[in-house]
């Protein structure tokens, strides 16, 4: 045998590194002396037996062993557990993610231990000499659900409910006494009623019928109790919500300061039937103008300790799936009642602006009022208005898109970030399928509409919240203490910013972290100079990816992303629960300022322990919809490549992962994989620290960003999966 061949055979320090390790991670409490281990992990000659006997004293003084005997070492336990909740990957393996631990936990496919998507964990830490931290699952606190979506099989004397979710769920016994009418084929629902502590799979009951697989409204149901989010209202609710008075008295009028003579109108997408917002603008003598934010006033329907409010905070937003909204207050109120529609007189809560043209603000004004909205624009009539300078109301909305942009510099000045991204959206026949794609981008028309909700939203967060100057000294004083519920974004982790940073250097890019209005505006910077090019959508991704999530508390630690101090949701109450407390909070607070206030008034509304539990759960909550929103998107972008199998696309390479490439097609914006098995022209190394795959023998290089032809291989609906094959990447020139 050649010296070269012979030298092949050996392991090389590294590999017999990583095979000592996970030997010793695998049998915790078991003695190794180097000949022992030398047999297990397969090696013969004795430079490699003296090469384990170094090793093992270099990780004794790593102190990941201990030598319990001359010759003999063991695992260096450290016995310390982590409870967290875990997140499954498509590969099987997962992450557990820990409040008691800076970073995320691996756990490795064998060491999910049963455990399934979301559920509450406890893990062991392994020993990991330094590196990213590894844990096994030796106890599953909490499952996450204990209802799954799948398709019946029934067999002559059991059947299984087939789970949907291909996430480590498990497929679920189901006794023929517990089918309750569902049918072999049927897309169902099951409750699990036993969890085994040694069985392979749990034993359940049907407690809902979908109705046949493919079919549009079985799917999207489907995607619904997925997630755990409702499509019914209870008949109770319903009820209720039919026995509200529709007609406005004109007691309730007289309360109110009424908008029904200035201009006002609505503008929202095309296919809306909720109405939050309205705006109304008046030319003032003075050459100022007042700008009223009217919302829809859900508060003066939806009454505390009610079933339309116990069903409103379980559901805590509505869901927009693909071709439906699932609303989270009954129809008659949603779409009618509450909806500021044209020409109809409706109850609003108001905050009412003065503003000069460079659109500072001179005056405020927070209250109930009753409005007469003029007019509905979707926003492309808007859009054509501000575009061409005819229609109706136009210079009503010329001068508001003016006020706007002024709102929209100021706050980019102040250092808000400019995330933008194209709305993915499908044109669907009768029966909900789709027949093409488009994507929507925001415009003037939309953009409008988003400064003024700013600016309600910001207001109405620094009244309730800001400590007040001047004036009655307990008051500014109790303003201190006043519980708020606020929409907060945190400041990004430094060190993933440096991360960031440090990948887009690659690219030809930098980003300057020194201070936050340094790093605003540099964000600003990068995402304008990278618009339009091929790593544009890689870098917004990453960029989105590097900031913490925006969520509601009671806490205020400012909204990042935006650059205020004080920031609340109040501009959607029909679709979001948050807004409605900010709601009764508001009007709270102004009879408070106005001393008229009764101590009935706020029940348990200023119960700081309660507001944080439900700005928890509608944070949750709204996860969950939005992941239920995007399943239905890839639902349908996997529909729509069904017959398009075997047809070559270019595409970007959207997401590189242990397990393969996602390839996002640029024409449709549909996204799929290459899984790391179907590159068969090389071994590929995955690096994940530089997202990127290197060929050990071609030395190709594929990574975030590139563009490459891909092929059509497979579709499956039912996992809403696309797989691709790869042909070639594609240099740019």
């Amino acid at each position: 045998m050649s010296k070269k061949n012979k030298g092949n055979q050996q392991k090389n320090k590294t590999a017999l590194f990583k095979d000592i390790v996970a030997v010793f991670n695998h049998n915790p409490k078991k003695l190794y002396n180097y000949k022992q281990l030398a047999a297990d992990v397969g090696v013969h000659s004795e430079a490699e037996r003296m090469l384990i006997s170094h090793l093992l004293d270099d990780l004794k003084n790593q102190n990941f062993l201990e030598e319990v005997e001359r010759g003999k070492f063991k695992l260096k336990l450290n016995e310390k557990y982590i409870t967290g909740r875990i997140e499954i990957t498509q590969s099987g393996s997962a992450y557990v993610i820990s409040p008691d631990s800076e970073n995320d936990i691996f756990i490795s496919q064998q060491n999910v231990r049963g455990a399934m998507n979301n559920d509450t964990v406890k893990v062991y830490l392994l020993p990991t000499r330094g590196r990213k931290p590894e844990g096994e699952v030796v106890q599953i606190i909490k499952r996450f659900k204990e209802e799954f979506v799948g398709i019946l099989e029934l067999s002559k004397n059991f059947a299984f409910l087939v789970n949907d979710n291909n996430r480590n769920s498990p497929d679920i016994f189901i006794p023929l006494g517990k089918l309750n009418g569902a049918k072999h084929g049927d897309k169902a629902v099951a409750k699990v009623i036993e969890w085994s502590e040694t069985g392979k799979n749990p034993t359940g009951e049907i407690i809902r019928v979908l109705g046949k697989p493919g079919e549009n409204n079985t799917e999207m149901n489907a995607i619904m109790a997925e997630y755990g989010l409702p499509v019914e209202f209870p008949v109770e609710v319903e009820d209720e919500a039919k026995n509200i008075a529709l007609e406005i008295s004109a007691s309730e009028i007289s309360k109110r300061k009424d908008f029904r003579g200035k201009t006002t109108f609505t503008i929202d997408p095309v296919d809306a039937k909720d109405f939050d917002d309205a705006l109304s603008i008046i030319k003032l003598p003075d050459g100022h103008w007042e700008i009223g934010v009217h919302i829809a006033d859900v508060a003066h329907y939806v009454k505390p300790g009610s079933l339309l409010d116990a069903e409103a905070i379980n559901r805590a937003t509505s869901v927009y799936l693909v071709d439906r909204c699932v609303p989270m207050l009954p129809e008659v109120l949603s779409n009618h009642v509450c909806s500021l529609r044209p020409n109809e007189e409706k109850l609003c809560f108001s905050a009412v602006f003065v503003m000069n043209d460079d659109a500072e603000i001179l005056e405020q004004w927070f209250g109930r009022t009753v409005i007469l909205s003029d007019r509905r624009f979707s926003y492309e009539e808007a859009q054509t208005v501000l575009e061409t300078g005819v229609g109706d109301y136009n210079a009503e909305l010329i001068a508001l898109n003016t006020l706007a942009k002024k709102l929209r510099e100021n706050r980019f000045k102040n250092g808000s970030i400019a995330f933008e991204k194209s709305e993915v959206k499908f044109n669907l026949d009768e029966n909900g399928k789709p027949l093409g794609v488009y994507f929507k981008e925001a415009k003037d028309s939309n953009k409008l509409i988003e400064d003024f909700m700013l600016l309600a939203n910001r207001k109405v967060a620094e009244y309730c919240g800001k400590i007040k100057t001047g004036g009655d000294k307990e008051k500014n004083e109790n303003a201190k203490h006043r519980p708020m519920v606020y929409r907060i974004h945190d400041n990004p982790n430094p060190d993933k910013l440096l991360e960031f940073a440090g990948f887009i250097s690659r690219f030809g890019y930098s980003l300057k972290t020194s201070n936050k209005l340094q790093t605003s505006k540099s964000m600003n910077k990068l995402l304008s100079d990278v618009a339009g090019k091929r790593e544009a959508n890689m870098i917004e991704q990453l960029a989105i990816r590097t900031m913490a999530k925006a969520v509601y508390s009671t806490d205020n630690v400012g909204h990042y992303g935006l650059a205020f101090d004080y920031y609340t949701h109040f501009t959607s109450p029909i679709r979001r629960y948050p807004d409605v407390l900010v709601h009764r909070l508001l009007n709270y607070y102004l009879a408070l300022d106005q001393d008229k206030a009764k101590p009935d008034d706020a029940q348990n509304l200023l119960n700081v322990e309660s507001l944080e539990l439900m700005c928890k759960h509608s944070s949750d909550m709204e996860k969950l919809a939005a992941e239920a929103e995007r399943s239905s998107i890839k639902y349908k972008q996997v529909e729509f490549l069904m017959d398009k199998t075997g047809q070559e696309f270019e595409g970007l390479i959207s997401g590189v992962t242990e397990w393969g490439m996602y390839v996002e097609i640029i024409e449709n914006h549909c996204e799929g994989m290459i899984r790391t098995k179907d590159l068969t022209d090389d071994i590929y190394t995955f690096d994940e620290e530089n997202f990127c795959y290197h060929g050990r023998r071609t030395r190709k290089f594929y990574q975030l960003g590139d563009k490459v032809l891909i092929k059509i291989k497979k579709t499956d609906l039912l996992r809403k999966q696309v797989d691709f094959t790869l042909l070639s990447k594609i240099e740019e020139k």
